[in-house]
């Protein structure tokens, strides 16, 4: 088995656990986990962790994240996205682009936002999905989220509905279709998601991603330590200290962003740390003593 990334280009209509199980299958082990799921109707970045890797995904998972999506504006649906019911109507392709932009503005920046109700947060111990399924009602509460980019093109009428490309760069827990369900009640008419890529995870972009049909063919692992050293600062250690790092005995710090990879004099990755109370926290030590 080898351990370490990989980046799936997801199709559509599979969810970020059907990704996992196939990829299981061509890794021969049950050891493979994903940073940040993915709707099934969403395509793109998809990251894998493959043996010793999935000790990193939550900390991948952490990291800023990039999309294009369709908005539709004139419908709200109970998904947020083109998968659920419509809710309601009203005309929209009389809006401006300049009026769309106008109402996109006070949803970037730092922002409180409720996420989807069709999600995978935790309501009582259940999905709230699978809540919002039974027919019983969920309220979730809005939760602080960072959208540094929400930018609006190409506007398109369609019928009385009005659709525009959106280029979103976010911060972990941001919902697009939440974005695409407030903007359109903001306007007075209501909006949802057709359509959703991811582009970025972090570091690991589309021209980073092969295709479930790529895979079959040929299974790329980036390694362990290639994709600590892409992802995460970089401290290089000595034989001494690397011995410390080996049995969990905290460094001095180094100064150094958090979280960061550790490697040894070998080039050897040892562990994922970050700076706590004046020493060393390890977040995941990889090598064992000896």
């Amino acid at each position: 088995m080898n351990d370490g990334l990989l980046v799936v280009d997801k199709p559509a209509g599979w969810t970020s656990h059907d990704v996992v199980a196939r990829v299981r299958r061509l890794a021969r082990t049950r050891r493979v986990g994903h940073a940040g799921t993915l709707d099934p109707m969403a395509t793109g970045v998809l990251v894998l962790g493959i043996g010793r890797a999935t000790r990193l995904l939550g900390h991948v998972a952490a990291g800023d994240k990039a999309y294009t999506a369709t908005v539709r504006l004139g419908a709200a649906t109970t998904t947020d996205d083109a998968e659920g019911e419509e809710v309601s109507r009203a005309p929209a392709a009389h809006l401006t682009l300049d009026e769309v932009r106008a109402a996109a503005l006070p949803l970037t920046g730092e922002i409180a936002q409720v996420p989807s109700t069709v999600s995978a947060i935790k309501v009582d111990g259940e999905r709230a999905y699978a809540v919002a399924r039974s027919g019983r009602e969920v309220a979730l509460a809005a939760r602080p989220v960072t959208v540094a980019e929400f930018a609006l093109s190409d506007p398109r009428v369609v019928g009385e509905y009005l659709d525009l490309e959106a280029s979103v760069v976010c911060s972990s827990g941001t919902y697009v279709r939440a974005l695409a369900r407030d903007l359109g009640a903001a306007l007075g008419v209501g909006g949802h998601l057709t359509a959703l890529r991811r582009t970025r995870v972090g570091p690991w972009t589309l021209d980073a991603a092969r295709t479930l049909e790529q895979l079959e063919e040929e299974l790329v692992v980036l390694p362990l330590a290639d994709a600590v050293a892409r992802a995460f600062p970089r401290r290089d250690v000595d034989a001494g200290a690397a011995a410390r790092v080996r049995v969990g005995a905290r460094l001095p710090v180094a100064g150094l962003p958090s979280p960061y990879g550790v490697f040894g004099p070998g080039g050897e990755v040892l562990a994922l740390a970050e700076e706590r109370d004046g020493r060393s926290a390890y977040l995941a030590v990889f090598a064992a003593q000896g």
